[in-house]
């Protein structure tokens, strides 16, 4: 989030999503680390998700938030979400394709879609952040939604699993 006197966008804004996002990826991996090797590709740890499910769900969105930050470069952010299916949708087919997919390329695919936001992060005019996207937020907002945010709510739904010592 922007300071309080700094304005969206402000010269600290892009900083502190990148490290926000690095933040709540290691502490994802971090649980993730705890869950026995045999369990990472087992169905059910978290609703029907395994461990290798939740890792291309992340990465994807991830992905998804590149995809935002290039229409906004471009002038488009008024067509950003236009034409593309449902989020559950989207979601069905990302669990479907990794459960066709071994985990070590599962793995390496959210981490360079990570890769890619954090570089353009990196690069982009951070005034960019305040333009509004279709459904009202920011692309600031939306990047933290589709990234830290993202990997901040997975990571307290598996603390809370581990935690009770069961599968959700």
């Amino acid at each position: 989030m922007s300071e309080p006197d700094e304005p969206p966008g402000g010269p600290g804004a892009t900083a502190r999503l990148i490290g926000d996002l690095e933040a709540a990826r290691s502490d994802l991996f971090g649980l993730l680390s705890s869950v026995a090797a045999a369990d990472m590709t087992t169905p059910g740890l978290i609703g029907e998700w395994s461990a290798r499910d939740l890792i291309a769900h992340v990465g994807y969105w991830a992905g998804n938030a590149v995809e935002v930050i290039h229409a906004v470069e471009e002038g488009r952010a008024d067509e950003v979400g236009e034409g593309k299916p449902p989020t559950d949708e989207v979601n069905e087919t990302v669990a479907r394709v990794a459960r066709q997919t071994d985990l070590a390329t599962v793995r390496k695919r959210e981490a360079a879609s990570v890769d890619v936001l954090l570089e353009r992060l990196r690069r982009m005019d951070p005034v960019l952040l305040s333009v509004r996207l279709p459904d009202g937020a920011t692309l600031e907002e939306g990047v933290r939604g589709d990234g830290s945010d993202h990997y901040r709510e997975h990571a307290d739904e598996l603390r809370r699993v581990l935690e009770g010592g069961g599968r959700a």
